[in-house]
């Protein structure tokens, strides 16, 4: 779910910084670059693990800035395809599940990956959402906000950033994952304790 990605990159340091020592400069421009920001194919930042080197420290003509070659390991988020996770529910639609892991929101689990068979039923406490409700043995079991859920990785995509808006259009995810409930041991963790 987690990794180490080391990574090359070639970046100035604008001169405000440059009377701080050399890594604490780069290390925070490289905070302000890379943070919680998604490198496509590589995942979401959660921290700058370290410095592995530093070259450089060109200054340009009528830049007043230092332009320095680093290579840096960088933690990031990408859940593997087939792992596990827990989640809470975030929304429940007609199209499916929308579930957050408290830093990222970008989980959806659509219809046909929901556990087989179910129906979704109008939520009597929120008239927006839906109630997903799975048939099993005569018994029906919800799925609602109160558990954890437990989901597999079916899929991570990294959309193209859309060059226009629409305004009825949902928000941009630079890194949407795709789940499943639809096997032993997966959804509400009630269903299984």
């Amino acid at each position: 779910m987690f990794y180490l990605s080391e990574i090359e990159h070639t970046m100035r340091v604008p001169p405000h910084l440059l009377n701080l020592p050399l890594n604490d400069a780069i290390k925070g421009e490289l905070e302000r670059l890379f943070l919680d920001k998604v490198v496509a194919n590589l995942g979401l930042v959660i921290s700058v693990y370290d410095i592995k080197s530093i070259d450089g420290g060109f200054v340009f003509p009528s830049d007043g800035a230092s332009t320095y070659t680093v290579k840096f390991r960088l933690v990031v988020f990408r859940p593997f395809v087939g792992e596990v996770v827990t989640a809470k529910l975030l929304e429940s639609t007609a199209n499916g599940l929308r579930l957050s892991l408290g830093f990222f929101d970008d989980i959806y689990v659509p219809v046909h990956l929901m556990p087989n068979p179910s129906h979704s039923e109008a939520d009597p406490v929120n008239k927006n959402q839906v109630a997903w409700i799975w048939e099993y043995q005569d018994e029906n079991y919800a799925i609602d906000g109160v558990d954890e859920i437990r989901f597999r990785v079916n899929n991570i995509s990294y959309p193209p950033i859309p060059i226009e808006a629409d305004k009825e259009s949902n928000r941009f995810a630079p890194m949407v994952i795709t789940g499943s409930l639809d096997a032993d041991g997966l959804g509400p963790v009630s269903w299984w304790v």
